[in-house]
């Protein structure tokens, strides 16, 4: 990933959207000092004002949990598999806000029944292989609204969830917002979910920022050719169509593009946007957008 540069205010919600292997999840990787070898951060990482990038690894385990929690794409490698999933939770409320065991496991079994978990007491004494594939998201959803924390970033939350209880956890996730004050980065291929709770949307593709705004100026007037592409995809009841649009073509190999990233399945492209990358510009009040055609 390259020039990647945003921020999120205290009770914002920045939606970040673009096809898998974009780098919409390793910037939140980036966030929680989570970045896989032999990747590594470079630039400034900063939270509350304070540079987090190279902290130490006692630093970042006081921080991760207790002022930035992250729900993770995939609970079944999240979630520790010999420990009982009320007991994951309460830990989470011993290591960071003091609480005593039989406090933290009550507090555990509350927080199941906020995110919609039937016999939260029951559940709370499983394991996570004995429970579903969309009971364990909401568990790992539980996890990190345990310490109310200040940044929480959201990894496709509610892929794993059907409708009714989509609507039930962003409606969590929003409440705990205004209440505490809360920022949040909430990752999604979901365009529809992302309109809804979003204040701030950044594109990206292909490891690049192509177009960032606040949400209404982003879908009332999209100016980069990929976020029009990805709007269009989207289905519209007033308007039905035999086929959806699409964007054709695939990701290019980084290690040999020269230009624009999107040029190859861009409409508009010509030789000029082949052999220079196009730089972020402001073409309206904060919505940027990496474009020549623009």
């Amino acid at each position: 990933m390259t020039d990647i540069d945003y921020h999120i205010l205290p009770g914002r919600t920045l939606g970040v959207v673009g096809e898998s292997g974009c780098g919409k999840s390793m910037t939140a990787l980036t966030l929680m000092g989570l970045v896989p070898a032999p990747g590594h951060v470079t630039g400034s990482v900063r939270f509350g004002g304070r540079e987090i990038a190279q902290q130490t690894a006692s630093e970042w385990q006081a921080l991760r949990g207790r002022d930035i929690a992250m729900i993770f794409q995939e609970p079944m490698t999240a979630l520790n598999p010999v420990m009982k999933v009320g007991h994951q939770i309460a830990e989470v409320l011993v290591l960071h806000k003091d609480y005593r065991w039989a406090a933290a496991e009550a507090e555990a079994v509350r927080l199941l029944d906020s995110v919609g978990i039937a016999s939260p007491k029951e559940r709370a004494r499983v394991y996570p292989h004995q429970m579903s594939g969309g009971m364990r998201q909401r568990a790992m959803i539980a996890m990190a609204l345990a310490c109310e924390p200040s940044l929480l970033i959201a990894d496709e939350p509610t892929t794993a969830l059907d409708v009714t209880i989509q609507a039930q956890i962003l409606e969590l996730m929003l409440e705990l917002q205004e209440r505490t004050g809360m920022a949040i980065q909430f990752i999604s291929h979901n365009l529809a979910a992302v309109y809804e709770v979003a204040h701030d949307i950044m594109v990206m593709y292909a490891g690049r920022v192509v177009e960032k705004s606040d949400c209404d100026s982003l879908f009332r007037r999209p100016l980069h050719p990929y976020t029009q592409g990805l709007i269009k995809t989207l289905p519209d009841p007033d308007h039905r169509l035999e086929r959806l649009s699409v964007i054709k073509g695939g990701v290019p190999n980084l290690d040999t593009v020269k230009g624009c990233r999107f040029a190859d399945r861009c409409p508009l492209s010509d030789a000029c946007c082949r052999q220079e990358e196009p730089p972020l510009v402001e073409y309206e009040p904060n919505h940027f957008a990496a474009c020549f055609k623009i």
